[in-house]
C-alpha cells in the first residue's frame, strides 16, 4: 500500500468537486503553508504535497488516471509525468542521448526565476470611478532578504553544496518498464532542488531567502473606469528568485453605490420626482450632476416615465476623449392626501376635463409581430 495521503485529501475537496473547487482549495492551502508565510517544521513538506496533488487534480487526463487507479498509476506507468515517471517520450529520448534533458531541467530549476503576481483590492467612490484618483494602498509581498541578499545563509556563513546530489539539484535513479531500463532523474530530496543547502540559517529569513514586508504604493485610478475592471502595476508583485524577474501586481477596483446616480456604461442614470401642477404646465428644476446642480426646462404636458437627456454630463470615455450622458427620467407623482381647498381645486379642475377612464384600443399587428405569432417566439 502507499503511504501518501490521497490527493483529494490533501486539498479537502470531494472527489466529484469541479475543477473551479479544486483551484480555490489548492490557492487558499498554497497561501497558508507557503514557507516564506509559516514557519512550523512542516509547512513545506505540506507545500510541496499540495502541489504534488494540484499538479494531478488539475490536469482532467491524469486526474482520469488516478481516479482509475490511484497513486499506483505514476508508479506502474512509465511515461506518467511526477516525481516517479517521465513527462512523455520526449523525456526518454532526452536521457538516451548524453544527458542534455538533464542540464535542461537542472538549468531551468537552478536558474532566475519569476516571482508571483499579487492581487489586492481597492474600493473607490462614483465620482472617483468617474473622474479617475490616486489612491494609496499596501501590499504585504514577499521581498529579497537584505540580512543575507537572497542566500539564506547566516552573514559571515555561505551555503554548501548538497552531499546528496553534489550540486545538481537532482537524482538520476534507473527503473525497469515494458521497454527496457530508462534512467529517470529527480529533483534531490535532501536540498530540493537548489543543489545547495544552508547549515547556518539567516536570523531574519531563517533560511527562507525572502522576507515578507509590506510596500506602501499609490494606485493611478484611470477616469471613467467600472466595477470590477483590474488595474495591472507591472513588476510590484513578489520579487523573483535567483536574480528573476518580479510578478505583477492586479488591484481590482470596487465602486461604491452612490445616493442618485446609476451608470449603464457612459451614461449616468437619475430619477427626477415631480408633481401633477409641474407635469402639466411645466417648470424649470434643479437636478444634480457629476459637474455640480443644474437647471433643466421640464416641457408641459410631461407624463411620467418620459426622460430629458444633458449631453456630455455622463462618465468619460476611458482612455479616450468624450463622455456620455446623463440621463434624467421623470416620475409624476400623485398626491396620496389632499387638503380641503386642494380636493375643491382638483373637483373643479375635473369638471373642465374629458373622462379620463377609457381603454386604449388594441393595436393592429406589425408584420414582425405575425411573424412572430406564427413560429410561437
Amino acid at each position: 500500500m502507499s503511504s501518501k495521503r490521497d490527493y483529494y485529501d490533501v486539498l479537502g475537496v470531494p472527489r466529484d468537486a469541479d475543477p473551479d473547487a479544486i483551484k480555490r482549495a489548492y490557492r487558499r492551502l498554497a497561501k497558508q503553508y507557503h514557507p516564506d508565510a509559516n514557519k512550523a517544521p512542516d509547512a513545506e513538506a505540506r507545500f510541496k504535497e499540495i502541489n504534488e496533488a494540484y499538479e494531478v487534480l488539475s490536469d482532467p487526463q491524469k486526474r482520469a488516471t488516478y481516479d482509475r487507479f490511484g497513486h499506483a498509476a505514476a508508479q506502474q506507468n512509465p511515461f506518467a509525468g511526477g516525481p516517479s515517471g517521465f513527462g512523455g517520450f520526449e523525456d526518454i529520448f532526452e536521457e538516451l542521448f548524453t544527458g542534455f534533458g538533464q542540464r535542461v531541467r537542472n538549468a531551468q530549476r537552478s536558474g532566475p526565476q519569476r516571482g508571483a503576481d499579487l492581487r489586492v483590492d481597492l474600493v473607490i467612490t462614483f465620482e472617483e470611478a468617474a473622474f479617475g484618483a490616486e489612491k494609496p494602498i499596501d501590499v504585504m509581498r514577499s521581498e529579497t532578504c537584505d540580512v543575507c541578499h537572497g542566500s539564506g545563509a547566516a552573514p559571515g556563513t555561505s551555503p554548501i553544496r548538497c552531499p546528496t546530489c553534489q550540486g545538481t539539484g537532482q537524482m538520476r535513479r534507473v527503473q525497469q518498464s515494458i521497454l527496457g531500463q530508462f534512467v529517470n532523474v529527480v529533483t534531490c530530496p535532501q536540498c530540493g532542488g537548489e543543489g545547495e543547502i544552508v547549515t547556518t540559517p539567516c536570523p531574519e529569513c531563517r533560511g527562507q531567502k525572502r522576507v515578507q514586508r509590506t510596500k506602501s504604493l499609490v494606485v493611478e485610478v484611470p477616469a471613467g473606469i467600472d466595477d470590477n475592471m483590474q488595474i495591472r502595476l507591472s513588476n510590484e508583485g513578489e520579487q523573483g528568485l535567483r536574480g528573476g524577474p518580479p510578478g505583477d501586481l492586479y488591484v481590482r477596483i470596487h465602486v461604491q453605490p452612490h445616493q442618485y446616480f446609476h451608470r449603464r456604461e457612459q451614461d449616468v442614470l437619475i430619477e427626477l420626482h415631480i408633481n401633477i401642477a409641474q407635469a402639466a404646465l411645466g417648470d424649470e428644476v434643479t437636478v444634480p450632476t457629476l459637474d455640480g446642480d443644474e437647471k433643466i426646462a421640464v416641457p408641459a404636458g410631461t407624463q411620467s416615465g418620459e426622460s430629458l437627456r444633458l449631453r456630455g454630463k455622463g462618465i468619460p470615455i476611458l482612455r479616450r476623449t468624450g463622455r456620455g450622458d446623463q440621463l434624467i427620467t421623470l416620475v409624476v407623482d400623485t398626491p396620496r392626501k389632499l387638503t380641503d381647498e386642494q380636493r375643491a381645486l382638483f373637483e373643479q379642475l375635473a369638471q373642465t376635463l374629458s373622462d379620463g377612464a377609457k381603454i386604449s384600443p388594441q393595436k393592429e399587428k406589425g408584420f414582425f409581430d405575425r411573424v412572430r405569432d406564427a413560429f410561437n417566439l
